[in-house]
């Protein structure tokens, strides 16, 4: 089945059709800069060129950087504080015509990994965590998503533990691999000694092979640890794929 699906980030809204029975793109992403302000009706409006230029009138997936319960966002931590209590699948159906199921995009991108990435077939309790602008997170049980954990927003240091350990963090503060790698080891002993779960796997702009390598060796976890596979495709595929399960 193929499915559009689309991807909120900061500085990006991309989109790309998916073949949700393997979790390939079919179409080459397109992309859109977010608006400045990312309103609602700013990024609906994006939505709705995202759907004109592939000419789909077909079930849309989109995520959203924030907690999502029942097509309805609830929180505003990276995004227009216009969002909260807007009913999402509602605005962005109406903007492009297309019926659309919204989820929060560390949620979609950890789907996409235990469908088709490196969390597929793995059992027990396992975190995804993606880390860019902040830190996101998506918890599963024996391949079940406990939705919203927003676990980014953890105390630590006297703050939430992405004004610590993200990756804007690490280019604010001009922080090396190794300092940065650090605070994130504190960040991974909070999540293990709160959930002692039995996987992490690492994605977001860190998973890409070539920085990988300039941290890797400085992390170390009970959990085995793992990165991701799909890099940034995962938030495109694990919204359209849940879309397919829920329109």
């Amino acid at each position: 089945m193929e499915i559009l699906g689309i991807d909120i980030g900061g500085t990006g809204i991309k989109g790309a059709l998916v073949n949700t029975d393997n979790g390939a793109l079919t179409t080459e992403r397109f992309r859109v800069d977010t608006p400045p302000e990312a309103t609602p009706e700013a990024v609906a409006l994006v939505a709705r060129q995202i759907t004109r230029h592939f000419d789909w009138h077909g079930p849309l997936g989109c995520t959203i950087p924030a907690r999502v319960e029942h097509g309805v966002v609830h929180t505003a931590a990276n995004i227009h504080e216009n969002w909260i209590e807007t009913r999402v699948d509602e605005l962005l159906t109406g903007a492009t015509g297309c019926r659309t199921h919204c989820l929060n995009d560390a949620d979609a991108a950890g789907v996409a990994s235990v469908a088709f990435g490196a969390g597929r077939g793995r059992m027990g309790v396992v975190f995804f965590v993606t880390v860019g602008t902040g830190i996101g997170t998506a918890l599963f049980t024996d391949q079940h998503l406990v939705p919203n954990t927003e676990l980014g927003h953890l105390p630590l240091r006297g703050g939430a533990a992405e004004d610590w350990a993200s990756s804007r963090i690490r280019k604010e503060e001009a922080l090396s691999w190794e300092a940065w790698a650090a605070r994130f080891q504190e960040y991974l002993d909070l999540l293990e000694f709160l959930f002692a779960p039995d996987t992490i796997i690492l994605g977001g702009g860190v998973s890409r092979p070539e920085k990988v390598a300039l941290y890797r060796h400085f992390l170390e976890t009970e959990a085995e640890l793992v990165i991701a596979e799909l890099e940034n495709e995962a938030g495109i595929i694990g919204a359209a794929w849940s879309a397919g399960q829920h329109l």
